[in-house]
């Protein structure tokens, strides 16, 4: 029986994040739909993509707030042009993805998704399942999603592959960012940052050291906790692997299954 592997897109890597309107980065995008569809076509996995927002969805957030929650008629409708925004970019990579021969079938995760406070709750998980079972690929996307608590709010890939991981009994998840995994500080900018490899229980109280420093904090923010939180994941047998997609090949590669990136896993169920 095949594996399936969850692929995340980063929104930083396929379009141009820092653009104020919405900008595809167009030869990524096209390289990598050709990465994926000459790995996938070796037929070693079953797939489900998911990509991120980028300049689609981070600007009119930031400007309106709305992952804050709605409090005005003006957010209504922010929340509705984002949603349509991350619709149109979904929309451009499946077409990428097909004309590549990938069989990728969008599905608008908020269509189903219930959120509390930023938390996702539920989220139709059966029909994704049965889409892979038909030989599809299913395409998620970052969008605004209704939440209980505030109307609105964001639910990322970055919830989004480790539930579908759960619920669908995926062994990895794999994260295509603008760096080729998990550094002691911010590698675009120290010469001197060291690469980790691999984060496992037995060497995370060293890795906190890193990420927990001040240095390290000016450049993730929050990648502590996303590290603590891979490292849960990783419990329930699921391995996350981050690398760069910005290096020509590397996501084939980790689709295939080399170790490159930095592996987080669970060495007490290797």
């Amino acid at each position: 029986m095949k594996p399936l592997v969850i692929l995340k897109l980063g929104g930083s890597i396929i379009t141009d994040k820092k653009s104020e309107q919405p900008k595809v980065n167009e030869a990524v995008l096209q390289r990598l739909a050709k990465e994926i569809s000459e790995a996938y076509k070796e037929e070693k996995f079953k797939l489900i993509l998911i990509h991120g927002a980028g300049s689609y969805g981070h600007q009119i957030v930031k400007r309106t707030g709305i992952h804050n929650g709605i409090k005005t008629k003006d957010q209504i409708i922010a929340f509705a042009e984002t949603q349509r925004l991350q619709n149109e970019l979904n929309t451009i990579v499946s077409r990428a993805m097909i004309e590549q021969g990938v069989p990728t079938f969008p599905v608008q995760p908020s269509a189903s998704a219930i959120m509390y406070e930023g938390r996702l709750q539920r989220m139709e998980v059966d029909l994704i399942g049965a889409l892979i079972e038909c030989g599809l690929v299913p395409v998620l996307f970052g969008v605004p999603a209704y939440d209980i608590k505030q109307k609105c709010s964001i639910l990322s890939g970055d919830q989004t592959a480790p539930y579908l991981a759960k619920r669908l009994g995926a062994k990895k998840i794999i994260h295509a960012t603008d760096v080729n995994g998990i550094y002691s500080a911010d590698p675009k900018t120290n010469p001197n940052a060291v690469h980790i490899p691999e984060i496992t229980e037995e060497n995370i109280d060293e890795v906190k050291k890193y990420l927990g420093g001040s240095t390290a904090a000016d450049v993730t923010g929050g990648m502590l906790g996303k590290v603590l939180e891979s490292l849960e994941i990783a419990k329930n047998g699921i391995k996350i692997q981050i690398v760069n997609g910005l290096e020509h090949g590397f996501v084939k590669r980790a689709l295939l299954g080399e170790p490159l990136g930095t592996l987080i896993y669970s060495k007490a169920i290797e």
